[in-house]
């Protein structure tokens, strides 16, 4: 419910994280999900630090990468972008994109806080936790 905290609402996001190898567990965080029930809000931001990803691994497959990365933004812009994800609300998408996978971009924990600007708070952890 909006007004409970000051005009600010509960939100959740999660890191976004390239891990070129799992078998070595190094990675770099690229982006950044954030959710808002109370405001039908879910968007991701993402940066990609090619030179950062490289040291990890020189034969990482970039093209990869960045085509992952651009699944997950299109999947919270919702349309046709989402894909087979079109149809579910903003929750769902969340819900889905969040969910543990074995792929080279894998979420983070989720973790949670108040706001009263999603979009400026997804910026403010990009340039927090990934630029």
């Amino acid at each position: 419910m909006s007004g409970l905290h000051n005009g600010r609402d509960v939100f959740e996001y999660a890191l976004l994280r390239v891990v070129p190898r799992v078998e070595r567990g190094e990675m770099i965080n690229a982006g950044v999900v954030v959710y808002c029930h109370a405001r039908r809000f879910v968007e991701a931001r993402t940066h990609l630090d090619e030179a950062r990803l490289r040291a990890l691994d020189p034969s990482v497959d970039m093209e990869g990468v960045r085509a992952a990365l651009s699944a997950v933004e299109g999947v919270c812009c919702g349309g046709e972008r989402a894909g087979q994800a079109a149809a579910d609300d903003v929750g769902r998408r969340f819900r889905w994109l969040i969910a543990p996978r074995s792929t080279i971009v894998q979420p983070g924990p989720v973790h949670t806080g108040l706001t009263a600007d999603p979009s400026k708070e997804a910026e403010r952890l990009l340039d927090l936790l990934v630029r």
